[in-house]
């Protein structure tokens, strides 16, 4: 496999048990949109999970040597379905205390590496 790069981000659910069940629900198998998966294997992600705890999620992906932050933004913006999915996360997103106005995943900064030890 080619050589591949990680990015983690970091995003908040509003604090609404029942909310939060409806957005897992989009994120699982078999509901989550194809033309939303589809644009992000286009982009050269390889890899991709959430991770929840409480209404603080993470998310890691594996992205292959084509992938650009930019390029994947530049996409998103020019594909009507992509844009909808957006439009419906944000019902069950909300930006972190620290973030930019319209920013909602913020880039997580890497503080230790066990191989790097």
């Amino acid at each position: 496999m080619a050589n591949t790069k990680r990015f983690c981000f970091s995003c908040d659910l509003k604090d609404d048990p029942k909310l939060i069940a409806e957005y897992k629900h989009y994120h699982s198998k078999g509901v989550t949109w194809p033309e939303v998966t589809k644009s992000l294997k286009d982009a050269g992600v390889v890899d991709m999970e959430i991770y929840l705890t409480g209404n603080r999620m993470f998310m890691i992906m594996d992205v292959d040597e084509t992938f650009d932050l930019q390029r994947k933004a530049d996409m998103d913006a020019n594909n009507p379905k992509v844009q909808d999915w957006e439009k419906l996360m944000w019902d069950y997103q909300q930006a972190l205390p620290w973030a930019k106005a319209g920013e909602k995943w913020i880039s997580l900064e890497k503080v230790f590496h066990l191989e790097e030890h």
